[in-house]
């Protein structure tokens, strides 16, 4: 082959590995939450696209799990395309997603009959690019499972939301073990914002970051998300009173 061959192919292998390069940037971006307060602690200014969340409730909600859904939901809505929504207890409201913002025709939902099969249909679900997100309720999550839905994950660009969702409350210490996660979450229920008025103002939030890779963890008190999958900033917080408590750092993860 002569040089100028040789230079010829050189250079389209390198234009090749520049789109390839490009191509894995965009599927790795981050989705912000639009919450200064939260983007500016998680690397990338968001949760990162093509990658594994690990989501959970706290408190007395740690078995039902229903905040960390909804929470779960709203990141969902805000990523466009179809979502699948993997899960072994047909107890999902409907129209509280919808209330999330994540509207029922986006939703494709897969009831499997243990979780082994739950696990099976996540990962697949993961590996397709037309998605916007997959979610999967699962109970158990071991460092090789986690494992294959991150580098599934990373394959397609799509962003994986692990539910975290136990029988009993002596299971949810499973949630200490080690994960192939990104980000590792629990979201807790807090008493609604106060009204001028009676009646039931927004529901608010406790969300935990307890683990980010390459970043630091921290506590938020958020109003949930609104019918746009948004949250919010408490207005108390959001005018600078009581704003030390906004991203506090936690001691330790």
């Amino acid at each position: 082959m002569s040089t100028s061959a040789t230079r010829s192919v050189v250079s389209e292998l390198r234009a090749r590995i520049a789109r390839l390069r490009g191509r894995v940037a965009q599927e790795r971006a981050a989705l912000p939450f639009g919450v200064d307060a939260i983007d500016r602690v998680l690397p990338g200014g968001g949760l990162v696209r093509g990658a594994l969340h690990e989501l959970a409730g706290g408190g007395n909600g740690a078995v039902d799990g229903a905040a960390a859904a909804l929470f779960a939901a709203g990141i969902a809505a805000r990523a466009s395309g179809k979502v699948l929504w993997c899960l072994t207890r047909p107890d999902l409201f409907a129209p509280a997603l919808a209330q999330a913002g994540l509207a029922p025709g986006r939703v494709i939902y897969v009831e499997c009959g243990d979780e082994k099969s739950l696990l099976a249909c996540f990962e697949e679900g993961l590996r397709h690019p037309g998605l916007g997100a997959a979610v999967g309720e699962v109970a158990r999550l071991s460092m090789t499972a986690s494992r294959r839905l991150q580098l599934a994950a990373e394959s397609s660009g799509v962003i994986g939301l692990a539910v975290r969702r136990w029988r009993r409350q002596t299971e949810a210490a499973d949630f200490g073990m080690p994960t192939a996660a990104t980000t590792r979450w629990r979201v807790s229920a807090l008493p609604s914002a106060p009204l001028p008025v009676p009646g039931i103002g927004r529901p608010r939030w406790l969300l935990e970051l307890i683990r980010s890779r390459a970043g630091e963890s921290a506590d938020f008190v958020v109003e949930a998300c609104d019918d746009q999958g948004r949250l919010a900033l408490p207005s108390d917080l959001a005018d600078g009173q009581g704003a030390k408590d906004v991203g506090r750092r936690r001691a330790s993860a």
